[in-house]
């Protein structure tokens, strides 16, 4: 089969293999990309560099006036394992480290920045039959791959040198912002190399965006169970085993340790030869993950739209559910006590007594542990609902609507999934972390029904990002992918907070920053029912776009 791929003249590889004819062509392709990414690629970069500087660092400038305050600031970002989990320590009381701390996430938002671009340009390509189109020109090999992996790795470059520049502009010194902007580059070129080896391993664009988002997460678990169980101490171990951990032990204005930016670079020059390695191996539009031969006949399951959107969404389901109930498991395992190993001088146990004690420690972990979590289920929630989107581009709807299947029934048997989908997600997920922490507390009766709160009150602002990509769906068919924009735009809202000076109108616009803070605070079913309602009518709104609309 490899020799058939390499040699046959149908797929445009011949001699492709052999010297620079595996790149012929990869120029020509650098253009078609960056022409095809003229708005999204800017937009990203824009966004994830430009408010370094203007938004985070002038915002701690104001918000602390002398050397009190800001030793005070560090001091409750330390003896909070909330905080430590979500943006990492803050190293030294200079308005640099400062300013930087709360970017953290930054370092895993470029890196589903460079996942997407790479899926896209590669596997996504070869999915729709439009990678075989160009094989059959004089296009080498490896010409896609190298091409997009130049544009993400491009972006994630020009978005770390214009955040350097933004800090420094903002009044800090220029090493440190230069050591942040590289680190931020390093995470994104990394998970670009992570991507790469993924759209390898399976035949569908939408597993290996699976594969490479599933790496992200795992690696964004360890550094945040690491730092938050390092607090003031030495650093964590786990930490050490995460890439976007070693981005944060660059050190930014607190030592700039250039060193560790070489386990980036090795890390991704080992990442891209495992993918041009892989690439060699097998046939254009498939993958090295074989696909399973389906059953001679039908069961009775596939007998209705229901069951084959089953059938096409199970796999997909399970894999999420896996992946979120080990989140929930390592942290519900390490949260008990966790404000008692903070506590680790007098100032620390002093802190800890004024925020409330240990338990308010602890709850506030439990609530940002599953924030996160239901920020995972938004994700999962709108790759079900854009399902529905590539069954029409790739022509398999209309053969499903000439039967006799309405297309209301048609999209609530996709919609079923991405609604209920969460439900499963957060339950198991719920559940699992309920029971680790109950265990580790040796109070199972009274953690796993606060645990399980925290994660169900999270469906609300799931279903408005569903409820998004159906009315995208229904109205602005082709512009239907940019549900992604959505969701990473108001991830962004969600991690800037209020410390962006943005008018409160625009905050708002968050649907996580409206739902119950369970299970520290008291549940109140307001901004539930409102939350849940909107989703309703924008669900159906896209319902009746659709039907009202020609098949695409």
């Amino acid at each position: 089969m490899t020799t058939a791929t390499a040699t046959h003249p149908h797929y445009g590889f011949a001699e492709s293999t052999r010297g620079a004819s595996a790149f012929a062509g990869t120029l020509q392709l650098l253009r078609l990309y960056l022409r095809r990414d003229r708005i999204v690629l800017p937009l990203w970069v824009l966004l994830l560099s430009a408010p370094l500087g203007s938004v985070y660092v002038k915002s701690v400038d104001k918000l602390v006036n002398t050397p009190a305050d800001l030793a005070d600031f560090a001091n409750s970002i330390l003896s909070s394992p909330a905080q430590l989990a979500m943006y990492g320590p803050i190293y030294n009381l200079t308005l640099g480290a400062a300013g930087v701390w709360k970017a953290g996430p930054f370092h895993a938002l470029i890196a589903i920045a460079t996942i997407l671009t790479v899926i896209r340009h590669t596997r996504a390509e070869e999915e729709t039959g439009r990678e075989e189109l160009l094989a059959s020109t004089q296009v080498g090999r490896f010409a896609s791959l190298t091409a997009a992996l130049t544009v993400a790795c491009g972006g994630a470059l020009a978005t770390g040198l214009i955040g350097a520049a933004s800090i420094k502009g903002a009044g800090v010194p220029g090493n440190g912002a230069l050591a942040f902007g590289l680190a931020e580059a390093a995470s994104g070129i990394v998970f670009a190399a992570v991507a790469a080896v993924a759209a390898q391993l399976s035949a569908g664009a939408r597993t290996a965006r699976g594969i490479a988002f599933a790496v992200l997460a795992v690696t964004y678990t360890l550094r945040a169970i690491g730092d938050a169980r390092a607090g003031d101490g030495p650093t964590n171990v786990l930490t050490w085993l995460s890439p976007l951990g070693w981005s944060l032990q660059v050190r930014p204005f607190a030592g700039d340790h250039w060193w560790i930016l070489l386990l980036h670079a090795a890390t991704t020059a080992v990442l891209i030869v495992a993918a041009y390695l892989l690439l060699s191996r097998r046939d254009l539009g498939a993958g090295l993950i074989a696909e399973r031969s389906g059953a001679p006949v039908a069961g009775s399951t596939l007998a209705g739209p229901l069951g084959l959107a089953w059938r096409m969404q199970r796999g997909t389901l399970a894999a999420w559910c896996v992946g979120l109930s080990l989140y929930a498991l390592m942290f519900g395992s390490v949260i008990n006590g966790i404000g008692d190993e903070l506590g680790s001088n007098q100032t620390m146990r002093d802190i800890i007594a004024r925020m409330g004690g240990s338990q308010v420690l602890e709850d506030s972990m439990v609530t940002m542990a599953f924030t996160m979590l239901g920020l995972a289920a938004a994700a999962y929630s709108i790759s079900a609902a854009l399902r529905l989107y590539s069954e029409e581009t790739a022509d398999r709807a209309e053969a499903v609507l000439t039967g006799a299947i309405g297309r209301t029934r048609w999209a609530a048997s996709h919609l079923a999934f991405a609604l209920g989908g969460p439900i499963v997600l957060l339950l198991v997920s719920g559940c699992v972390g309920g029971l680790a922490y109950g265990l580790a507390a040796h109070d199972v009766g009274g953690k796993l029904p606060r645990v399980l709160g925290a994660a169900m009150v999270q469906l609300p602002a799931i279903w408005l990002f569903t409820a998004a990509t159906v009315l995208l769906f229904g109205l602005l068919p082709r512009w239907t992918p940019v549900a992604w924009g959505v969701f990473i735009g108001g991830l962004a809202l969600f991690l800037l907070g209020s410390i962006s000076g943005m008018p409160q109108w625009v905050l708002d616009l968050d649907p996580y920053s409206h739902l119950p803070k369970l299970p520290a605070a008291s549940f109140t079913a307001t901004p539930v029912v409102i939350l849940v309602a909107i989703a309703a009518m924008a669900i159906t709104v896209g319902l009746f776009g659709f039907r009202r609309r020609d098949l695409r």
